[in-house]
């Protein structure tokens, strides 16, 4: 999935305009009007995955043909490729600097994968041609990608056209990374005081002649994000959601929520998901942020950020949103790349129903309210 374009003085009119017509009280929490866009900054991941390629394009001929033909059937973990020894050694400390950037335990495992770009190039593959090698580059809108030869020299290849000869990339295996990412970050947010919002309060309902225990939900029904032009180059991301609001104790609460199967672009999902769980919310609201991690995130650093911008927040008696929040304690020099922001959805209510557009109209969620009945 392709770098959202959406940068913070779009997101500033968009949502100051959702403010002013959701139906809640003049926010607490002020969004600073002054912030404006910092240069990009090196990633430290496309440094380790860009010199991992160029180590893998100037291999045995034999072991890169050899890698060519495992990843033309899907992606191959690279510290399990049985390549020789040397570059098996580099390629280990390689992995354990990705860890390191991406605020990873070093328990999580292998991150490195070699895939082939598109499916186009495995006629090319097939025959026999010598692939070139690059790493995803961390700027979707750079008009060219850097790859290496057999030789170790760069090739420029035009971001906007397959190119005929096959390349292979060197990325990050994000559904790895996402799912030790948001387990540290659960972690460190209940360390901080910021649980999630499990169900815990039963209600109960009228139906018809009788009363049933459970609790209200937000069911997403349908979610597409918009048809963005992406490199041919970029892989697919992995989307989630921090859904955010107060708990019946008045402090801030945070859901981490997966949605796995939001692979492309311009595409319609109908994944009947539970997005808002509002049993243990003091207010009939809550906010939804939604992003992606396109290889770059330090879930560390993250989860830090977040965490300090929403323990300041105190419950003043009326619903606050808390999207501002979460926004603006991510550094700007983070929006280059990542974690990239897809779109957010403010207070969304047990009686939300019909098609949302996100504030930043970079996507839509048709959602219905759904009772979750208590066995």
């Amino acid at each position: 999935m392709n770098r959202r374009t959406f940068r913070r003085a779009v997101l500033s009119l968009g949502i100051a305009t959702t403010t002013l017509v959701a139906a809640v009280a003049t926010p607490a929490y002020a969004r600073p009007d002054h912030l404006a866009p910092t240069p990009a900054v090196a990633s430290p991941v496309f440094a380790i995955t860009d010199g991992v390629a160029r180590q893998v394009a100037v291999t045995d001929r034999s072991e890169l043909s050899r890698l060519g033909v495992a990843a033309a059937s899907g992606p191959v973990d690279l510290l399990a490729a049985g390549v020789d020894a040397r570059l098996a050694g580099d390629l280990r400390a390689a992995n354990q600097r990705l860890l390191v950037a991406k605020g990873l335990p070093g328990g999580t495992g292998s991150l490195l994968r070699l895939r082939l770009a598109h499916p186009d190039m495995r006629a090319a593959l097939a025959r026999g041609e010598a692939p070139l090698v690059a790493a995803t580059p961390p700027d979707d809108s750079a008009a060219s990608v850097h790859a290496y030869d057999r030789s170790g020299a760069t090739v420029v290849l035009d971001a906007a056209r397959v190119p005929q000869r096959p390349v292979l990339v060197v990325d990050v295996d994000t559904e790895r990374a996402l799912t030790a990412g948001l387990a540290l970050m659960r972690q460190e947010l209940g360390a901080r005081g910021i649980d999630r919002a499990a169900p815990a309060r039963p209600t109960t309902r009228a139906s018809g002649v009788s009363a049933s225990a459970g609790y209200w939900a937000t069911k997403v029904n349908a979610v597409r994000l918009s048809d963005d032009e992406e490199p041919w180059i970029k892989g697919d991301a992995e989307i989630y959601n921090l859904v955010a609001g107060f708990g019946l104790d008045g402090k801030v609460k945070v859901d981490l929520v997966q949605m796995p199967y939001l692979d492309h672009d311009g595409t319609t999902y109908y994944p009947n998901q539970l997005l808002v769980h509002f049993s243990s919310y003091k207010y009939n609201l809550a906010d939804v942020v939604m992003m992606e991690d396109d290889g770059d995130t330090n879930y560390s650093s993250l989860v830090k950020a977040i965490a300090g911008a929403l323990l300041v927040i105190v419950d003043g008696g009326a619903y606050t949103p808390l999207v501002n929040a979460i926004l603006d304690a991510i550094p700007t020099s983070w929006y280059t790349d990542d974690p990239d922001f897809v779109d957010a959805w403010y207070t969304l209510s047990t009686a939300s129903s019909g098609r949302k557009h996100g504030a930043g109209a970079n996507g839509w969620m048709d959602v219905a309210p759904y009772w979750v009945e208590q066995f």
